[in-house]
């Protein structure tokens, strides 16, 4: 693909920057930051993060096991960062799932458009 779209391409790097960077935002902010929202949301906030992290990795070029590895240990080092007096927020195993389905489901999803995208190129 060319344009702006294309893999590997400045937008797509671009992308993956702007997903670590409110990932960051999201996992680290300090308690009084967080809103309040009804019970389970946070479960959704933490798989749609992951899922966005691995198709924008994905899509500016990094590798399907490389982004799977990393991504879940930054998210099993987020949660153990979470339960310590630096963020002072509860470590959570149920947000260290939802992560990892995320993850899962962004691959997944990559999978499926570039699928798509060569076999309408061909």
């Amino acid at each position: 693909m060319t344009g702006p779209l294309r893999e590997h391409g400045a937008l797509a790097r671009g992308a993956f920057a702007v997903a670590v960077l409110i990932s960051l935002a999201v996992l680290f902010a300090p308690p009084s930051d967080v809103p309040s929202s009804p019970p389970g949301v946070d479960k959704v906030v933490h798989f749609s993060l992951f899922a966005v992290l691995a198709l924008t990795g994905r899509w500016a070029g990094v590798g399907r096991g490389v982004l799977a590895g990393l991504l879940v240990l930054y998210a099993a080092g987020s949660e153990l960062l979470q339960g310590t007096d630096l963020v002072n927020r509860d470590a959570s195993v149920g947000d260290l799932v939802a992560d990892s389905a995320g993850v899962v489901v962004g691959l997944l999803l990559w999978r499926l458009l570039s699928s798509r995208r060569s076999h309408t190129d061909a």
